[in-house]
């Protein structure tokens, strides 16, 4: 038998010992792909799902979501059902119709659009004339309690309810004395807003049997409903399930208010707030479950560590590379005037100052992050519809 030196047995052993790990390596690497997934950069498998309508719900973070879908839809040419003429809404506070949309004008030719975001109360058999046959469609939900009191806030000037009430407190002690039905419409931000925004009656008794059949109802038509309060772990789970990049979901709050503006609200106006919209409550119970037993079911708790993480750092390096301070700003340190929020009610919505020191490139990536819904929406209308009117801004000229 041929004999080798020993330097060069030594050296074929250690080869041989390196490929047999890396052969047992990659048999766990096989097994175990899903643990490795928050490393890498890239999307999951397939091709991305480019077909999305999500329901708008007032109040709950969906103005940081519309705008995920506005720069989703920029930058992969899109099209974006829009609402028509000069409306900023696609026919708020009645039930939707398909008439609503830009280019969807009888008796033009039917056609249907990519993303579909814009405030609207939800009317499925018209929603399916504007949106394809395999759209996702998802929505979002905030804690009735917080979402009663930005609501109150933001439409206090609007609502008869509110603006007859001197305090959210004082409303919340005595719904009934400001809350009157015949105000029709106009009152549905005091009450089960969000019931009311996935077109149901707001006002309807919370009968077990009746709140049963809608939450079926919302779990057969959206495929997934995101929780304001985890946001993070929500927008992880949709570019999961939409099998988008990490930078498509990556993004800064918006039409958020400063803390100086956000009421305290008492153990007891809290417990008055849920029983006032109950149905909302429920609501929110019920898919803030389904959100939890969703991701441990698509992800995992390592997993989903992982890619929060990632989400939150690389939302940091964004903010540092191009906000000025790195935060937001109240309106009036706004530099910018085509990048100050609408003010309403008594709220102070907070915005955005850009770097200087941006280049091109970079400077319009950021911009998009941080246009706020309403110059966002006259931006891809002029974009998308240029034989069209341009929508006018009015606080913008002021």
């Amino acid at each position: 038998m041929l004999s080798l030196p020993g330097g060069t047995q030594r050296c074929f052993q250690a080869i041989l010992l390196l490929a047999l790990i890396v052969f047992l390596l990659a048999g766990f690497l096989h097994r175990d792909i899903r643990l490795f997934a928050p490393l890498l950069g890239g999307q999951a498998e397939g091709p991305p799902i480019i077909n999305v309508m999500f329901l708008k719900t007032h109040k709950t973070a969906s103005s940081t979501v519309l705008n995920i879908l506005f720069r989703f839809a920029e930058t992969h040419n899109l099209s974006v059902a829009l609402p028509a003429g000069s409306r900023f809404h696609l026919g708020y506070p009645w039930l939707f119709l398909a008439r609503y949309v830009e280019g969807l004008e009888p008796p033009g030719p039917q056609r249907h659009f990519n993303i579909m975001c814009n405030h609207l109360r939800f009317n499925l058999p018209e929603v399916q004339k504007v949106m394809p046959n395999d759209t996702f469609y998802f929505s979002i939900l905030r804690n009735p309690v917080f979402q009663l009191e930005s609501a109150f806030a933001y439409y206090r000037k609007d609502v008869p309810a509110f603006r007859a009430a001197g305090s959210l407190d004082a409303f919340l002690a005595a719904p009934r004395t400001y809350y009157h039905r015949g105000a029709g419409l106009r009152n549905a931000p005091a009450r089960n807003g969000m019931w009311f925004d996935l077109g149901f009656d707001n006002d309807a008794p919370a009968d077990e049997a009746y709140v049963r059949a809608r939450l079926a109802d919302v779990e057969r038509r959206f495929q997934l409903v995101l929780i304001a309060e985890h946001l993070d772990e929500s927008l992880v789970l949709l570019r999961h399930l939409l099998r988008w990049r990490l930078d498509d979901v990556v993004a800064f709050p918006l039409n958020s208010r400063s803390p100086r503006s956000v009421a305290g609200l008492s153990p007891e106006a809290r417990a008055r707030a849920r029983r006032w919209c109950a149905l909302d409550w429920r609501l929110y119970e019920h898919f803030n479950r389904t959100l939890w037993a969703r991701v441990r079911a698509e992800l995992g708790p390592r997993r989903l560590r992982s890619e929060v993480a990632r989400l939150r750092a690389r939302r940091r390096e964004l903010a540092a590379r191009c906000l000025q301070d790195g935060e937001a700003k109240s309106r009036s340190q706004i530099t910018d005037r085509r990048l100050r929020p609408y003010q309403s009610g008594v709220a102070d919505i907070m915005g955005y100052n850009l770097r200087r020191d941006l280049d091109n490139q970079t400077r319009q990536m950021c911009r998009r992050m941080v246009t706020p819904e309403l110059q966002y929406m006259a931006h891809l209308y002029a974009r998308q519809f240029p034989g069209k009117p341009p929508k006018n801004i009015p606080f913008l000229e002021d």
